[in-house]
C-alpha cells in the first residue's frame, strides 16, 4: 500500500532531482542531454565530477548580494511574521470580543488572495504615485521614500503573505491549551505574563517552529513576491533563479542555485525535525 506513493515521489520529484544535481556536477549525458544542448557557459565531463559551476557561481559578486539579501529578508519576515502571529493569536486565546473576532477574519484574508493579486497590490501601494506617497504628499511630506521595487517592499509583500498561516497555526496550538490549567494557574496567583511564560509559550514550542520553519523555507524558495516588487538588483534568489534560465540561457547555473537555496532549506528542516524528535523524548520519558 505504501508503494504508488512513494514510487510517484521517485519518478516526479526524486529522479528530477537526482538528474539536476548529476547536471551540477557536470554530467550531461541521458535526461540532461537536451538542456546541456542548448543551455550556455556549461561545465560538462565526460568522466568523473566537476564543481567548476558551483566555483562560477558562489564566485560571482552579484549572487553574494543576492544571496545575503535572500538570507537577510527570510530572517526578518520569520521574526516578524512569529512575533506578530503569537501576538494575535495569544489576544484571540485570551479575549473574546467583537474586536477580537474581527482581528481574526482579517488576519486570513490573504489567504484567499492570489499571491500575483496581491504582490500587485503592495507594489501600488507602496510605489512611487502610490497611495502611501500621495498621502505624505498631500500632508506636506514631500520627501517621502519609495518602497516599491525595494527589499523593503519584498519584505512587507512575504510578511502579508505568510501571516495567514501562522496566525491559523498558532491559534490552533493555544486553543489546545486546557482551560483548567490557566485557570489553576490564576487561582494561585500567577500574572497573566507569567501565565503565558510558564504554561502558554512551554506548550507551543511544536507550532512555534513549524510557523518558523514553514516561513523560513516559504521565503527562501519565493519567488513572485520579490519577482513583482523588489528591485534588479539585489533581490532574492527565486528571481536571479529565473534570470540565469531565461534571460541568460545558463540553466547550469540555475541549478546550482537551486541546489543552494535547498541547502539552506535543508538546515532550516532539520531544526523542525530535531523539535519534533526532542518533544517526542520528552513525551515519552513523561509517560
Amino acid at each position: 500500500m505504501v508503494l504508488p506513493p512513494v514510487a510517484v515521489i521517485a519518478v516526479f520529484i526524486g529522479f528530477p532531482v537526482v538528474a539536476a544535481i548529476a547536471y551540477t556536477l557536470g554530467r550531461a549525458g541521458g535526461p540532461n542531454s537536451v538542456v546541456a544542448s542548448l543551455g550556455q557557459r556549461q561545465f560538462i565531463v565526460q568522466k568523473g565530477v566537476t564543481f567548476d559551476a558551483y566555483r562560477d557561481i558562489l564566485s560571482n559578486p552579484t549572487i553574494h548580494r543576492d544571496l545575503w539579501a535572500t538570507v537577510w529578508v527570510t530572517i526578518v519576515v520569520t521574526l516578524v511574521v512569529v512575533a506578530v502571529s503569537w501576538a494575535i493569536a495569544l489576544y484571540l486565546r485570551l479575549t473574546d470580543s467583537w474586536l477580537a473576532r474581527t482581528i481574526s477574519a482579517l488576519s486570513v484574508v490573504p489567504l484567499f488572495i492570489p499571491v500575483v493579486i496581491a504582490s500587485y497590490a503592495i507594489l501600488v501601494f507602496y510605489a512611487s504615485d502610490g497611495f502611501i506617497k500621495t498621502v505624505a504628499y498631500h500632508l506636506g511630506f514631500h520627501g517621502f521614500p519609495t518602497l516599491g521595487y525595494t527589499l523593503t517592499c519584498v519584505t512587507l509583500g512575504e510578511i502579508w503573505v505568510n501571516i495567514p498561516f501562522g496566525v491559523l497555526m498558532m491559534s490552533s496550538g493555544l486553543n489546545g491549551v486546557p482551560n483548567n490549567l490557566i485557570e489553576a494557574a490564576r487561582d494561585s496567583g500567577a500574572t497573566m505574563p507569567r501565565v503565558v511564560r510558564s504554561i502558554l509559550l512551554p506548550m507551543n514550542v511544536i507550532p512555534t517552529v513549524i510557523v518558523a520553519t514553514f516561513t523560513a523555507i516559504y521565503v527562501l524558495g519565493s519567488f513572485t513576491v520579490p519577482y513583482l516588487t523588489g528591485p534588479t538588483a539585489p533581490n532574492l534568489l527565486g528571481p536571479s533563479m529565473a534570470n540565469f534560465f531565461n534571460s541568460f540561457n545558463q540553466p547550469q547555473q540555475a541549478e546550482v542555485l537551486a541546489i543552494v537555496v535547498f541547502v539552506l532549506a535543508l538546515g532550516i528542516g532539520a531544526v523542525y525535525v530535531w523539535a519534533n524528535v526532542r518533544t517526542g523524548r520528552r513525551s515519552g520519558l513523561q509517560s
